[in-house]
């Protein structure tokens, strides 16, 4: 007989964008992506973090002070990365799960590599200007944005 409790794809893509955000060395803030095919094949995967070849551990972290000495100038977004870490092969018509909604900047990259749909978990800086500006975008582009259900089931991964 087949499983019926088995996890929807929604669940499984938002799960690993979830996941993924635990690679982050954000104190503050966790971000994860995973982008995914039209057949439901995972394309790439993301989480917020410094870009290749820069030490973790010498870049700030900090969320305020002078700007450079915050990560605000340095921090790649898990959009992004997810974007930029595609081994091949384009992104037209994917969808991108992400833990939390996409920034200004990210929505251009989602825009401009032809992902269609954002499934997103938090939309904690909906009042921002930044993502105002994601949405107004969008919507222009014909972006679809749905947010995740999220439900009170739990799965648990022993590691």
């Amino acid at each position: 007989m087949k499983r019926t409790d088995y996890i929807t794809w929604d669940e499984y893509f938002m799960g690993i964008s979830l996941l993924s955000a635990q690679r982050s060395k954000d104190s503050n803030t966790q971000v994860g992506a995973c982008i995914v095919s039209e057949d439901n094949k995972i394309l790439s995967v993301g989480y917020n973090g410094m870009p290749t070849g820069c030490d973790d551990d010498e870049m700030p972290w900090e969320r305020e002070g002078d700007y450079l000495e915050t990560k605000y100038p340095f921090v790649c977004h898990a959009e992004l990365n997810a974007i930029l870490n595609r081994s091949t092969g384009s992104l037209k018509n994917a969808r991108i799960y992400v833990s939390l909604f996409p920034c200004n900047e990210c929505a251009k990259a989602i825009i401009q590599s032809g992902i269609k749909e954002v499934v997103y978990g938090d939309d904690k800086y909906a009042d921002t200007d930044g993502v105002r500006a994601s949405k107004r975008m969008f919507d222009m582009a014909g972006v679809k944005m749905r947010k995740y259900g999220f439900s009170d089931r739990t799965v648990t991964i022993k590691l």
